[in-house]
């Protein structure tokens, strides 16, 4: 199953690649099936705040504004950074799997209990490594590309294309 989710994560950092964008895509489901997708978005003018995570985020409260949420999973092609780690855990998004680890700012490591009660108390699953080859080669191609500025020469870029 973190396959299935996995590839239609996939598609969304595609399409996010094509776009100009930082390919990150992800999904977000519960146990009925699939909720929401989203893709990075406005990555070129240095926005960071429309990343894929939140963008997933925001469409499925827009698409099901009353509903209460019980156990959310996410399926990322990156791993999520430390603001949409902190903002996934406020949103009961319990479940965290992700293709390629973050090594300049991934949050998934997080100790959270040693944090205040508002995120100690929570429990989360996290799964890495699912689809990595397959959202490594998006990295790389968008790090080896002249015209991405995004996080060109950073720590990330280097790490991504040494793999």
């Amino acid at each position: 199953m973190h396959e299935e989710y996995m590839k239609m994560a996939l598609a969304e950092a595609e399409q996010a690649l094509r776009a100009g964008d930082f390919p990150v895509g992800c999904v977000i489901t519960d146990e009925t099936g699939l909720l929401s997708r989203g893709r990075r978005i406005n990555s070129s003018s240095g926005n960071e705040l429309d990343h894929a995570e939140i963008v997933a985020l925001r469409k499925l409260y827009a698409e099901y504004p009353q509903r209460d949420w019980g156990d959310l999973a996410i399926y990322s092609t990156m791993e999520p950074c430390l603001m949409c780690f902190s903002t996934l855990i406020l949103n009961n998004v319990h479940t965290i799997v992700y293709a390629y680890e973050d090594a300049m700012g991934g949050g998934t490591s997080l100790p959270l209990a040693g944090l205040k009660p508002l995120y100690s108390s929570k429990k989360m699953v996290i799964v890495a490594d699912v689809l990595r080859r397959e959202s490594l080669a998006l990295f790389k191609r968008f790090f080896q590309e002249d015209t991405y500025g995004y996080w060109r020469n950073s720590l990330l870029a280097e790490y991504t294309l040494r793999q």
